[in-house]
């Protein structure tokens, strides 16, 4: 509300923490990039292992031919979350971004917000910390290399994962558009990790331990094939995002061992989508709590079908809340009348 006289202004209580993003860059910066997106992985791994509290539901998706807008809600009983979010790879060619997404953390008990934010960036950042937490358990031993291929705005957010959390030093680049190559390559320099751009997406496979493929059209391309993949290698896969979106060749899923995040949602969405309704997947949160295991040879192919999941995004808001220190916009956005039965009363003491 303006303040003006006989309008009521909103008490303390009624004001909620707003992180647009200006203060999202702000709170990257001063927590340090990579930083963030270790404490980001550990807080993922933190909330999987505690899986069964939370409500799970595939996100509500109205779809159409050209992209997709989302609802992605979730609770574990104490706060509840949901993220707003889209996707239409188309938006590049006018300059817009393919994602865009704001969310919302609350408390369960009174209902009342914690938080607005915005999520165009969390979701790059939580996309990556998840990746990079699933590699540190799926990935070979040791693992150095990473093939990034999609070079796209996800890209440096992996590698930079990669590194922080998996210890890779080297991350080999290729998409279809050479421009988005060179941009990657550009932004991560002077970042530790030694960048080879390549000039296909077997190029860049070969001898990496891990694949991330995270390319954003919305059809089912073949972009790595059977035979670019040797014994040992992680596959992270999470390009393919909704139904009628694959990047995998079928014969890799046949010679891999699959892990997703919520199956319900992954047979819909992801890699899985090409295979029978009895293909076996293992949901993540297993391997966390030690319930399956993960990687059990140096041989073993194994394949992250990432979607992204309502858990994650509960996860990053949280995190983002962590690091809210009172200093940016308020929102006043909860009536707050004198009387809470009165609703009508503050209404009407507005009237200019």
């Amino acid at each position: 509300m303006n303040a003006a006289v006989g309008v009521p202004q909103p008490s303390a209580q009624a004001l909620v923490p707003f992180v647009s993003v200006a203060e999202m860059m702000a709170i990257v910066h001063r927590v340090g990039l990579e930083v963030a997106l270790g404490e980001l992985a550990a807080r993922i791994e933190a909330d999987f292992k505690r899986w069964q509290v939370f409500d799970k539901t595939p996100r509500v998706a109205s779809h159409s031919p050209i992209g997709v807008i989302e609802l992605m809600p979730t609770s574990d009983g104490e706060r509840y979350a949901f993220k707003y979010v889209n996707g239409h790879p188309a938006n590049t060619r006018t300059g817009l971004q393919t994602v865009t997404a704001f969310g919302v953390l609350a408390q369960v008990e009174t209902g009342y917000p914690l938080m607005f934010a915005e999520m165009t960036v969390l979701t790059a950042l939580r996309t990556a910390a998840s990746s990079a937490m699933v590699a540190k358990h799926l990935a070979p031993k040791g693992a150095k290399v990473l093939a990034l291929i999609g070079n796209g705005a996800q890209a440096e957010f992996q590698a930079l994962a990669m590194k922080a959390v998996v210890g890779i030093d080297t991350v080999r680049l290729y998409d279809v558009d050479a421009a988005a190559t060179e941009k990657c390559a550009r932004n991560l320099a002077g970042t530790g990790l030694t960048v080879q751009t390549c000039a296909s997406a077997e190029e860049a496979a070969l001898g990496a331990q891990i694949i991330t493929t995270c390319t954003a059209d919305k059809r089912n391309a073949t972009v790595l094939h059977d035979n670019m993949i040797g014994d040992g290698v992680h596959i992270n896969a999470i390009g393919g995002d909704c139904p009628g979106k694959t990047e995998l060749a079928p014969a890799i899923l046949n010679r891999a061992e699959t892990f997703v995040e919520f199956e319900p949602q992954t047979r819909v969405e992801g890699e899985i989508q090409q295979m029978a309704p009895e293909f076996p997947v293992t949901e993540f949160w297993r391997v966390i709590n030690g319930e399956v295991a993960g990687r059990v040879s140096d041989k073993q192919i194994t394949l992250f079908d990432g979607v992204g999941f309502a858990v994650e995004d509960f996860t990053a808001l949280n995190w983002l809340y962590s690091h809210v220190d009172g200093s940016g916009a308020m929102l006043d956005v909860i009536a707050d009348p004198d009387d809470p039965r009165d609703l009508y009363g503050m209404v009407m003491r507005a009237k200019p």
